[in-house]
C-alpha cells in the first residue's frame, strides 16, 4: 500500500493567521485524518513547505562525507559514558530489541512468513551519531539526556547544518503533534506543551554499503522507537520496512520533498494504546541492491544515511494517558512515570546505558 502524504501548507497558514483562530471543517477534517492515520499505520508522510529537499540533500551530503571518514577518527566524537546520547555510536553497539526481547521473538512464530522481520542474529550493522537539538531545561533531574552536542574536527559547517535540518524537522512534528491532538479530541497545545525542551535527538545513522551489500544483511532490525514521533527526511537508497497496526508488513516509500513520521512509545504512553508505537526495520532489498548499482555508476557515496530525528517529551515531564484517555480501559497499562526515568530503562534494555567503548 501507498501512504497518504498530508501537506502541512493549509494548517500552517491557518495557524498564522490572527483573523480567524478557528478551524474550519475541512482542516479539522485533515487533524481527524492525521490522528486516523497514525492509529492505523503507526506512519505518516507529510509535506511541510519549510522542509525542502535541498536542504535534506545538504544534510545528506555532509553525514556522507562524515561517515566515510577513518573509524579511528569518527570513534573521537564517542561518548559511551554519556549513554551514546550525544556524539557518535559505533557499528555494532546498538542491539535491536528483538534480539533481546523473547515476548517479540514469541510473536515472530505466530506472524505469517509475507509478515515476518528478518531475525537479527547481533547488533545492528550502523553507525550512528547523535546531536541534540533546541534548549535543554537548567534545571533537570536527568542530566545525562540533555549534555552539550560534540562537533568533529574538519566541519566548519557542522553546527550550521545539523541545528538548520535540526529545527525544521521538530518543527514539522510539532505541526503534526497539534494536528493530531485535535484530531484525537485533545487541546491543541495537548502534545507540544509536553515537548518543550525535550532533548530532542537530530539521530543520522551510516550504513556501508560496500561493506554490507548482499540481500537481507540487517542495518536496523525490527523495533519500536521509545520517543515521541520520529521523523525522517528521504534516503537515497531504499530498504526500511514498516508492520501496520494489523500486522501488515510494508515497504515503504518516501516522495521526493516528503518527510516519513513514525509513532514512538512515548505517543503510545500518553494515549492510552490508541496509537501504538510503530515496529519498523532496514535491510538490504533487491531495491537497494539496484540503487548501490546506479550509485557506483554515478560514482556516488556508498553510504546509506538516514536523516532520523527523535523527539521526545521532556525529560522531567510526566508520561500518562491524557485527557478522555485516562478513563480508557487500557489506561491502567500506562502508569505515570517521568519521561526520563523511561528513556533510561528502555536504553538499558538495548545496551546504550552506560556501554564502555571497545576501542
Amino acid at each position: 500500500m501507498e501512504l497518504p502524504v498530508v501537506d502541512l501548507s493549509r494548517y500552517l497558514q491557518s495557524s498564522n493567521s490572527e483573523s480567524d483562530p478557528q478551524l474550519g471543517t475541512d482542516l479539522l477534517d485533515s487533524c481527524r485524518e492525521v490522528s486516523r492515520i497514525l492509529k492505523e499505520t503507526g506512519a505518516l508522510l507529510v509535506k511541510d513547505p519549510r522542509c525542502s529537499a535541498e536542504d535534506n540533500d545538504r544534510f545528506i551530503d555532509m553525514m556522507e562525507t562524515y561517515f566515510s571518514k577513518p573509524d579511528e577518527f569518527k570513534r573521537l566524537q564517542e561518548r559511551p559514558n554519556l549513554h551514546y546520547q550525544v556524539g557518535v555510536t559505533p557499528e555494532g553497539v546498538e542491539v535491536p530489541r528483538s534480539l533481546v526481547d523473547e515476548e517479540m521473538q514469541e510473536k515472530f512464530k505466530t506472524m505469517p512468513n509475507e509478515c515476518k522481520p528478518h531475525i537479527p542474529k547481533g547488533p545492528d550493522h550502523k553507525w550512528r551519531y547523535m546531536w541534540r537539538v533546541g534548549p535543554r531545561p537548567s534545571n533537570t533531574r536527568f542530566k545525562e539526556l540533555n549534555s552539550e552536542p560534540v562537533i568533529p574536527e574538519g566541519f566548519p559547517e557542522w553546527k550550521e547544518v545539523m541545528d538548520s535540518w535540526g529545527y525544521k524537522m521538530i518543527s514539522a512534528v510539532e505541526v503534526v503533534a497539534e494536528m493530531a491532538a485535535i484530531g484525537f479530541g485533545l487541546p491543541k497545545d495537548a502534545f507540544t506543551s509536553l515537548m518543550k525542551q525535550g532533548p530532542h535527538l537530530l539521530a543520522p545513522t551510516g550504513s556501508d554499503l560496500s561493506c554490507y551489500n548482499e540481500e537481507g544483511t540487517i542495518f536496523a532490525g525490527y523495533h519500536y522507537d521509545l520517543n515521541f514521533l520520529t521523523i525522517h527526511g528521504r534516503s537515497r537508497f531504499p530498504g526500511l520496512y514498516i508492520w501496520l497496526r494489523n500486522g501488515e508488513k510494508v515497504a515503504v516509500k518516501v516522495p521526493v520533498g516528503c518527510l516519513l513520521i513514525q509513532t514512538g512509545k512515548q505517543i503510545e504512553w500518553l494515549t492510552a494504546g490508541e496509537c501504538i508505537a510503530g515496529m519498523h526495520e532496514v535491510v538490504v532489498t533487491s531495491k537497494t541492491k539496484d540503487a548501490i548499482k546506479s550509485a557506483k555508476e554515478q560514482n556516488r557515496s556508498l553510504w546509506r544515511v538516514s536523516s532520523t530525528l527523535f523527539a521526545h517529551i521532556a525529560s522531567d515531564a510526566e508520561l500518562k494517558p491524557l485527557g478522555h484517555f485516562a478513563e480508557s480501559s487500557l489506561a491502567s497499562k500506562y502508569p505515570a512515570i517521568p519521561a526520563g526515568e523511561y528513556v533510561e530503562q528502555e536504553l538499558s534494555v538495548i545496551n546504550l546505558k552506560g556501554k564502555k567503548s571497545s576501542s
